[in-house]
Parts: structure tokens; C-alpha cells; sequence
């Protein structure tokens, strides 16, 4: 399947050019898509765009505005938004080199395949490539995408390069503004070691194509139901569990995760009172 690029331009590092194409890593995602229907025609809904004065009016004859106040714009056509060049535009400039580490997945935005546009671009492209894959780090450059800059992070990928746009310090919000309000107060020890060896029952490698969306499956034999002249069947809400007492649900988990060897005669190693002692945690910042 041939995919339509997202960007082209060059890529650059120092004096070694190459024309590349940057495409899209991942798709929508989401089989079920509504559109709005009036019940009472089964007609789908049109958007007609409106003037609140004049009423509607062309979509093609519309322009961009820019509010400087209320009900005042500094008014945009697609080509004076076009003219605003940087080099970015139409190339990516390796800026740095940064350990991966370094960045904080906060910043870590949407992934695309950078890709080199043409077989004379291959050899050029590839010595990028492993100059950047011998180095171990991540490469940082500059693009312009729907009307914005944005850095991105490049690392080998196969036979191509893998950029993942990464958002601006301006874009991430302080942790302090959520976890501020959370009490500092260390847990109990006992619990957290129960707790960590539920997480060793729950350890594994990850797979993605054990997940899938269940809710659109959901909905996908919803509709199918109803195609069929069935009425849908109404899930039942799940009870909130009156838990008064942490450590007999730690324990109760700890147990139902075991195997069924254990779970069938032995009795649950963990003592009431004591427990193995933890090591203490790092303090962050």
C-alpha cells in the first residue's frame, strides 16, 4: 500500500543533504464512525457554513482570522500564510545529538517514518542513518508541520529513521498543579510489599496484539445486533466494592493471582506483622 507523505523536504546533517518524505507512523485507528441523522427523515445532517448577517455562504470564499479583540480580526489568506518561510520549512536540520534518557516522555508527541524520497537519496540517507545509529543517541531537528515548528526526535528504525515530534515546554502542564494536593505520606511497608509481588504475578513481555479495543468490539456487535432486528442488551453497572479494609483486599489479590497449585493447599507466605524490609525511595527532584 502506497502512503502519501506528510512532509517533504531535505534532511540535513552538517554539509550531507538528502531529499526525504515524512509519513504518518500510525493510522486514526477506529473501525465505527457516526454521522448525525435525523430520525425523523433518516437524512444525515449537512454543515452548512454561516454567516450570523448575511446567512450562508461559500466555504471556498472564506478566509483565516487572527482575534486581537472581541469581534476584531487581523484577516489571513492561505497564501500570505504560506509566505511565512524558515528553513525548517523544507528542511530538517540536525541540530544536537542527547542521550534518550534525557528527554522526558511528557514530551514525547506523535510518531512519523522518516524515509528517503527517491533511490539516488538512498546512499546519502543511509550514511545519516548509521553515523546516527553508531552514536546511540537521539537526533534533534526542526520542522514546520500544519503551521508550526516542531522539534523532532530522530533514532534508526529498520532501514529508515523514526521521528517522533516532540511538544514544547509551554504544552506540558507542572506536575505540581495535579500531584500538589496528593499527601506526602509514605505508605505502609507491609502493604507496599504485597502489592509488589502482586505486580510479579501480573509481569510480562508486551505484546500489542493482545490488546485490542474492546469497546469498539463492543460497539461494532451493537450494531450488528440491531441490524439484524435485535434489541441491544443493556450491560449491567458493576458494584462498588466496600473495601474497609486494604490489607485484607491486598491479600485476597495476592492470592487469586497464584497458581492454582498454590492457591489450592498452600497458605499465603505473607506474614500479619512482619515484613520483609524495603529499601527506601529515591527522593525525586
Amino acid at each position: 500500500m502506497a502512503y502519501r507523505p506528510t512532509w517533504q523536504g531535505h534532511l540535513r546533517l552538517s554539509l550531507v543533504t538528502c531529499p526525504v518524505a515524512l509519513y504518518t507512523a500510525t493510522s486514526s485507528g477506529g473501525d465505527v464512525r457516526f454521522n448525525l441523522i435525523n430520525p425523523e427523515t433518516n437524512n444525515r445532517i449537512r454543515m452548512v457554513t454561516t454567516d450570523p448577517d448575511t446567512g450562508p455562504v461559500e466555504r471556498s470564499s472564506l478566509v483565516k482570522g487572527y482575534a486581537v479583540a472581541k469581534d476584531e480580526y487581523i484577516l489571513l489568506t492561505d497564501e500570505e500564510i504560506k509566505s511565512v518561510k524558515l528553513e525548517s520549512t523544507k528542511t530538517i536540520d540536525i541540530e544536537r545529538f542527547v542521550p534518550e534518557e534525557e528527554i522526558d516522555r511528557l514530551y514525547w508527541d506523535n510518531p512519523y517514518y522518516l524515509a528517503p524520497a527517491g533511490a539516488l537519496a538512498e546512499e546519502a540517507f543511509g550514511v545519516i542513518r548509521e553515523a546516527m545509529r553508531s552514536e546511540g543517541k537521539i537526533a534533534l531537528g526542526r520542522v514546520v508541520l500544519s503551521t508550526r515548528e516542531r522539534l523532532l526526535a530522530l533514532e534508526p528504525r529498520d532501514q529508515g529513521i523514526l521521528a517522533y515530534s516532540l511538544r514544547t515546554r509551554d504544552e506540558v502542564r507542572p506536575s505540581r498543579d495535579v500531584f500538589g494536593a496528593i499527601a506526602d505520606q509514605a505508605p505502609d511497608p507491609a502493604m507496599v510489599d504485597i502489592a509488589r509481588r502482586i505486580i510479579e504475578q501480573k509481569a510480562g513481555p508486551f505484546d500489542p496484539d493482545q490488546f485490542v479495543d474492546r469497546y469498539e468490539e463492543a460497539l461494532k456487535a451493537l450494531i450488528a445486533a440491531k441490524q439484524k432486528g435485535h434489541k441491544p442488551i443493556r450491560a449491567s453497572e458493576p458494584e462498588d466494592t466496600d473495601v474497609a479494609d486494604l490489607m485484607a483486599a491486598l491479600r485476597a489479590s495476592l492470592d487469586s493471582g497464584a497458581s492454582p497449585r498454590r492457591r489450592a493447599g498452600a497458605k499465603s507466605s505473607v506474614a500479619p506483622a512482619k515484613a520483609r524490609r524495603t529499601t527506601p525511595r529515591r527522593k525525586v527532584g
